[in-house]
């Protein structure tokens, strides 16, 4: 990730010169122009701003340009670009050129050279970012969120380490691809991403994949702090996945007593009195070691922001390396620190784009509860949720990955199938959109007095196009 360039412009730091070797910029190029091999060791690593000289900066400019044309590069086709370019007198002419490989045996120790070069380019941003941070603090022009915004952002990309990300020919994305593919099935799950812990759904979905942005939508009560809680449960125990969950509607204690309920097996109502015989105080300690110890972050701020969200996940990433951010649940967000004066539709769009600007920027997928407007209760039938039924559904709609629906039809005092059998503990998870793969319906348990969903005990998995039948 590249440091913008008015973050790399020359500042002051302290009356003392900005931080660089231009005797090792020259050792880097040298290395490079000397062995034709040489640039493949150091090009995701090296920009043009990585080198402070400018004339250092026009070379490499113009290898990287070449070396993207599949050019041979070397001191006599880069002289010849930079002439045709009007460049090469500005650097000082082919004697500058024949200079910097003076001296240089070999491109031993290239990388390690190149990433002395970062450091130094990253020092030189951090100062950048201190002196713009110290000009705009004293500015009362400037709005204080987009500040501390644009700051966490650009200390974020320095933190990063200044890798490009730039636009990449398709042979290495196919190359890095049929990687991944080959990993997939010698791993034999056909899993692509982290496993939400439910057979059936996971062979629709090939589980949570990075960047999506996916949305859980369904009506208050019925189940998505637990269908969220058991999703993070199922990464972070069975499967080791560094997992944060934002709570704006539960505390960190009520998630924590959700948790333990799930995890040990007994009835949440006895965990929240601590009515429990002697063999299940036992079973209590015993069941929830493996919980103590996994990898979960929880945050429960009430009414936070997409930035204090955008903020913290950043962190998170940088400290944890969390793989997965749960969010519950999105109209509980406000959208830029209650700054803008705009309707709530406006507002809910904003968030819905930051949440999947965030799972790309940390290439991890985001998971958000949402509700369902009351539309879906008017509706006569089985009340089966529908996408236009997401409350302010336009922009959540465009953005989602993935969006899903829970269903319960007890929940509607639906108590029996055509066939007689009890819908009692029956869960129904319906796929609406999925981009990158097929919609369906999985059929799932929900534990009520555990609140936990499980797969269920009969095998049932996938159900017909209509759902479940009653």
């Amino acid at each position: 990730m590249k440091l913008k360039s008015n973050l790399l412009s020359t500042p002051q730091g302290l009356g003392k010169s900005l931080p660089h070797d231009e005797a090792l910029e020259a050792s880097v190029l040298g290395a490079i122009l000397l062995e034709k091999d040489a640039l493949a060791d150091v090009i995701d690593i090296l920009t043009p701003n990585v080198f402070y000289n400018t004339a250092n900066q026009k070379i490499y400019r113009t290898i990287v340009r070449l070396f993207n044309e599949a050019s041979p590069v070397d001191l006599h086709i880069i002289a010849s670009a930079m002439k045709k370019s009007g460049d090469l007198d500005a650097i000082g002419g082919v004697a500058y050129l024949a200079e910097l490989t003076h001296n240089i045996a070999s491109a031993a120790h290239l990388e390690t050279h190149a990433r002395l070069l970062l450091e130094f380019a990253m020092r030189r941003g951090s100062i950048a970012i201190a002196n713009n941070m110290l000009k705009e603090a004293y500015d009362d022009k400037v709005d204080v969120f987009d500040f501390l915004d644009k700051t966490e952002q650009a200390v974020f990309e320095v933190s990063d380490g200044l890798i490009k990300n730039d636009c990449e020919g398709v042979s290495p994305i196919l190359s890095k691809k049929l990687k991944e593919i080959e990993t997939i099935k010698q791993r034999g799950d056909g899993l692509l991403g982290i496993p939400s812990g439910f057979s059936r759904l996971d062979q629709l979905t090939h589980g949570w994949q990075s960047p999506d942005f996916v949305v859980v939508a369904a009506r208050p009560g019925m189940g998505k702090t637990s269908f969220l809680l058991s999703i993070l449960r199922n990464a972070a125990i069975d499967h080791g996945k560094a997992v944060a969950i934002f709570s704006l509607e539960m505390s960190k204690g009520q998630l924590a007593g959700r948790l333990i309920s799930q995890e040990s097996g007994i009835a949440s109502e006895k965990i929240k009195t601590g009515n429990l015989s002697e063999k299940e105080w036992e079973k209590l300690y015993k069941e929830t070691a493996r919980l103590n110890e996994a990898p979960i972050y929880i945050d429960d701020t009430p009414g936070l922001s997409l930035f204090e969200l955008r903020a913290k996940a950043r962190r998170l990433k940088a400290r944890h390396n969390i793989e997965m951010i749960i969010v519950d649940y999105l109209q509980l967000m406000s959208g830029e620190g209650g700054r803008n004066q705009r309707n709530r539709e406006q507002e809910i769009a904003a968030i819905s784009r930051g949440l999947k600007t965030i799972a790309k920027e940390l290439s991890i997928p985001v998971i958000a509860a949402s509700q369902l407007s009351r539309a879906v209760e008017t509706r006569g039938g089985d009340k089966r949720p529908q996408l236009s039924d997401l409350r302010e559904s336009g922009a959540i709609e465009q953005d989602v990955d993935m969006a899903m629906f829970l269903y319960r039809p007890e929940y509607y005092g639906i108590t029996e199938c055509d066939n007689g059998s009890s819908t009692e503990g029956m869960a129904e998870i319906i796929i609406a959109k999925h981009r990158n793969g097929p919609t369906g319906k999985v059929a799932l348990h929900f534990h009520a007095k555990l609140t936990k969903f499980s797969d269920r005990e009969d095998g049932r998995g996938f159900v017909g196009e209509k759902g479940i039948s009653f």
